[in-house]
């Protein structure tokens, strides 16, 4: 995305532009840096044992019954979503605000707290959630359980737009495709960092549960 917009920036004339030289410093960190510690890191869990569920599991899934309404997937991405993302809303504004109308941020231990309070509010949300979904006989929760967190970064883009709409005051076509091309890779990265932790929560979760049943 950035380099697509970067091409767009380049045909526009944009002073923004960023320049030949400083994208091929960084694909030297991507082929130099990255990409070896990939292959480590790969080589590294190669080695490792892997992870064994706590309970034996049959080779043919069973089938799932109908779910309730509340537990159809829409839904339970729209409330799992929106309580991670109500959770920094606040801390939110001041980010923004810093990023886009050049405002100082300094409350860096504040954001660190917020962001332990938002890891605590993806795990609960993923494992009650869960625990519903398994409530209702419904193994699939693998995917469930990553989008139902992954959703506040839906809503973090949305509210990207009401803060151009109320906030901003954009000039032109460029810089408002500048704005939520950036915008957009932010929930991106947000999602997956929400989801993410709402994936490993219910996993933690389920071998917990199971591994505490009695199987004779």
């Amino acid at each position: 995305m950035f380099a697509v917009l970067n091409i767009f920036l380049s045909v526009a004339g944009a002073a923004t532009a960023v320049s030949f030289l400083t994208l091929l410093v960084l694909f030297l960190l991507w082929v130099c840096i990255s990409a070896p510690l990939v292959f480590i890191g790969a080589f590294i869990g190669l080695k490792k044992s892997t992870i064994e569920v706590p309970t034996k599991t049959k080779q043919i899934a069973r089938v799932v019954p109908e779910a309730p309404w509340h537990m159809n997937s829409t839904i339970t991405m729209l409330m799992g979503g929106i309580l991670p993302f109500g959770s920094v809303c606040i801390e939110l504004a001041f980010i923004m605000s810093a990023l886009w109308l050049h405002q100082i941020y300094y409350v860096m231990g504040f954001l660190l707290a917020v962001m332990g309070i938002l890891g605590a509010t993806c795990a609960q949300v993923s494992i009650v959630l869960c625990y519903l979904q398994l409530c209702s006989e419904d193994h699939r929760w693998w995917w469930k359980s990553f989008m139902n967190c992954a959703m506040a970064g839906v809503y973090l883009f949305l509210y990207s737009i009401w803060f151009l709409s109320s906030r901003l005051d954009l000039v032109g076509f460029l810089p408002v495709i500048v704005y939520l091309t950036y915008m957009s890779m932010i929930s991106v990265c947000f999602a997956l960092f929400c989801g993410s932790f709402g994936f490993l929560s219910s996993f933690w979760f389920t071998r917990t549960i199971y591994g505490a049943v009695k199987v004779d």
